[in-house]
């Protein structure tokens, strides 16, 4: 037969009419339907009754209030609770991703003994009986044998009351060594307090701000509550012409803040310090500060004589002497002209405000950086006004009762802590946890015999892995209270599995940088869906089967009792409501905000003369730039590389959850292959080109990794993605990509002891 045109038509015309009218296709149609929804794998949606329960998310620090969707006893949707005074509907990412945690596979499903070696992942499945029966005895027998200062604990969490639970216990049961994981937050309250008098995190009115000049702050990438931000964000930008606020990004690569914002000031690392106090020189030179403030409520503006006849000089003369924008943009790179106009556009706006705090905020910082940023804001008198800063408030709670130590307590509390913060040298300090491994490492073997690690993963979190690692062998007792079987869980001896986020009660305070105080309450909206346990009721039955003056330190008979308790009359109204706000709440006035030795803001920081002895008086109590040199030698590290943070990324004690992942784009994350950025013309002086494989390398490790050429980074500045090169988790997370951290030492800071580590010193080796 001739297959024509005609032919060919007809025929397919005729085939398609056949097999349309005959019967076969439908039935087999019908058949595998039928099959495949009898697959094991496949999801059966849940039938019942829909209901919704209100409860706060506490994923970040971000505090947002949720409203999650229910079909009979199953979570199917988590949302943003309209009303919530944080996030007012709105939810992030991560946040509506935590069903992928409630109910993913690499949760802990009871508790569990190690069975191999460290790291293994072979576990035998024990009762909860015979896991905290294991666990007082280790505890039991140290304390009987003088050594109650050798157990150390670590907490994730610096908000609420199960992490004061842990602390509580140690200083019953005998040892100083209660650790926080590692936030900028902790040196804006060593800022705050220094200035201020008062100790807190600093709130920012953001939504009455307008001219936001951040140095580093990821404002819509994560930094401080996430929604919250970004919320102000747009009211920034939703404003009518006049009132639109100005928005200034300063960092060494366009973010996705930078590129929002109205202009982008690269600089180069770590000279953020250098640029602020330039910009203080412009304001003070040509008398734009806010006078009134200045005049009557500041201490060390001026130059000043002490009561000896001892003469100092003010931070007015430091500025003018020392930060011109000339030498300034020696050091930052930034040209003089654009300096002048920042300082000038800055003190001359309505209500200007400064942030500080690089990407998400997590990272410790320079404490010289945070007081030099801060002094821009009371430069122009925006303190405790709208639309400036002020010192964070809480609702108040009931306190507990002293712990009423025994000798053995009394004994092993006052032993030096290992971290070393409190002693003379760290004075200000209460916790500094990137120098526990180190100091585990550097003391005789056994220098801590037991961990307690809560809601925390410093295994993959703290910078210089291999000290930690090595920390980790040291200890002889690990004992592990996560939800997930995270890097630290996986080298822990016993885990003790907490319930979920949504499967238990717990207080969450005011969100960081929030200005109006608010006490908001977690709710278990499931029962478990594992055999797990609240991390507070098993610390508390611990304390319990312990004993004498430890049993007594706990006299509630389990954590909701001590909630409700601590909350006191205002429980009723958060189990009604879910949260309370004081939203009047106004900062005090100048004069009585201030609780210095001066009774005013300090420039010039008395309590800090008693510290950095290699300094000039003078110098050291004042904001000033000091280099925070990363590790290495420059000649053999030419590079510098920088940690870049995303909002689809989460790089704290929680691993990502899969939705976050697969919203990575492949220019971060390809397969399990990272991508650093790269400027073209670095690239071109080593002979790269996009997707190039690359060996980076600092004094700390090297990784395999590949080239992206972004313009939107300065040269010879590198920057590599927070969040990946996980070994734990499934398969939707584990060995993607490179941890940042990995690659990154610890840098002290010379006065607080803080982590100031901004970035490392790299090289590169094409492969």
């Amino acid at each position: 037969m001739k297959l024509d045109r005609r032919t060919f038509i007809q025929f397919s015309l005729g085939s398609a009419a056949g097999i349309t009218l005959s019967p076969l296709p439908w039935k087999l149609t019908d058949d595998i339907a039928i099959w495949t929804q009898n697959w094991s794998w496949v999801p059966v949606p849940e039938r019942g009754e829909v209901s919704s329960v209100n409860s706060v998310c506490n994923l970040c620090p971000g505090g947002c209030g949720i409203t999650v969707r229910k079909v009979g006893d199953r979570c199917t949707k988590i949302e943003g609770r309209h009303g919530y005074p944080v996030n007012n509907g709105s939810i992030c990412i991560l946040g509506e991703s935590g069903l992928q945690l409630l109910y993913g596979p690499w949760r802990i499903p009871s508790p569990l003994r190690r069975a191999g070696k460290r790291g293994e992942g072979i576990w035998e499945k024990i009762s909860w009986e015979d896991a905290i029966t294991q666990v007082v005895q280790k505890l039991r027998a140290l304390r009987q044998k003088g050594e109650s200062h050798k157990v150390a604990c670590i907490s994730g969490s610096n908000s609420g009351t199960v992490s004061q639970l842990f602390a509580r216990f140690l200083k019953a049961y005998g040892s100083p060594n209660f650790v926080q994981m590692a936030s900028g937050r902790d040196t804006e309250e060593l800022a705050m307090g220094l200035m201020h008098g008062t100790a807190s995190p600093v709130a920012y009115d953001l939504e009455h701000a307008s001219f936001i000049l951040s140095f580093g702050s990821g404002l819509i990438e994560g930094w401080g509550s996430p929604v919250r931000v970004i919320k102000a964000h747009s009211i920034w930008r939703t404003r009518n012409l006049k009132e639109r606020a100005t928005v200034v990004q300063i960092e060494p690569r366009l973010s996705r803040t930078a590129a929002k914002a109205d202009n982008w000031y690269p600089v180069r690392p770590g000279t953020e310090a250098a640029l602020a106090l330039g910009l203080a020189h412009v304001i003070v030179k040509e008398s734009l500060y806010e006078h009134r403030f200045i005049d009557n409520y500041t201490f060390g503006f001026e130059d000043w004589t002490d009561s000896s006849g001892g003469n100092h000089i003010g931070f007015k003369r430091l500025v003018l002497t020392k930060y011109a924008p000339e030498a300034v943009s020696q050091v930052t790179g930034l040209p003089p002209r654009k300096i002048i106009d920042l300082a000038r556009k800055f003190a001359k706006a309505k209500r200007p405000l400064a942030t500080w705090g690089r990407g998400k905020g997590s990272r410790q910082g320079s404490l010289y950086e945070c007081m030099a940023v801060h002094a821009l804001n009371a430069l122009v008198g925006n303190i405790n006004r709208e639309g400036g800063i002020c010192p964070q408030p809480e609702v108040s709670t009931r306190t507990w009762p002293e712990v009423e130590q025994d000798e053995i307590a009394r004994s092993g509390f006052g032993m030096p802590r290992l971290d070393g913060a409190g002693t003379d040298r760290y004075l200000h300090v209460k916790y500094l946890p990137e120098r526990l491994p180190q100091a585990i490492n550097e003391q005789q073997a056994g220098a801590v015999q037991a961990l307690l690690v809560h809601e925390a993963n410093p295994y993959y979190t703290m910078l210089d892995s291999t000290a930690v690692a090595e920390a980790f062998e040291r200890i002889p007792f690990v004992v592990s209270f996560s939800t997930y079987l995270d890097e630290t869980a996986q080298h822990a001896d016993i885990i003790l599995p907490n319930h979920h986020c949504l499967e238990r009660w717990e207080d969450f305070h005011t969100p960081i940088g929030l200005q109006k105080p608010i006490l908001a309450l977690l709710r278990p909206v499931v029962p478990p869906q594992f055999d797990t346990r609240h991390a507070g009721d098993v610390i508390i039955n611990i304390a319990k089967r312990l004993g004498g003056s430890v049993a007594k330190a706990f006299p509630w008979k389990d954590y909701e009792t001590l909630l409700k308790w601590t909350m006191g009359d205002k429980w009723n109204t958060l189990e009604k409501r879910g949260f309370v706000q004081e939203a009047n709440y106004k900062p005090p006035a100048w004069e009585e905000a201030f609780k210095t030795s001066s009774g005013k803001f300090e420039f010039y920081v008395k309590a800090l003369e008693r510290q950095g002895a290699s300094q000039p008086q003078d110098i050291r109590c004042l904001p000033h730039y000091k280099p925070v040199e990363p590790e290495g030698d420059q000649a053999n590290y030419p590079l510098t590389l920088i940690p870049a943070e995303s909002i689809r990324l989460a790089n704290g004690a929680i691993g990502n959850p899969p939705f976050c992942t697969k919203a990575l784009p492949d220019t971060v994350l390809k397969g399990n292959d990272l991508f650093v950025e790269i400027n073209p013309k670095t690239a071109s002086n080593y002979g790269l080109s996009e997707g190039d494989s690359i060996i980076l390398e600092t004094p700390k490790a090297r990784a395999k990794v590949l080239v992206h050429l972004f313009e939107g980074i300065m040269p010879e500045v590198i920057a590599i993605p927070s969040g990946l090169g996980h070994t734990a988790y499934d398969e939707f997370l584990a060995h993607k990509g490179v941890n940042a951290n990995k690659l990154m030492g610890v840098v002290e800071d010379p006065v607080s002891g803080l982590s100031a580590t901004w970035g490392a010193r790299a090289r590169i080796i094409k492969v």
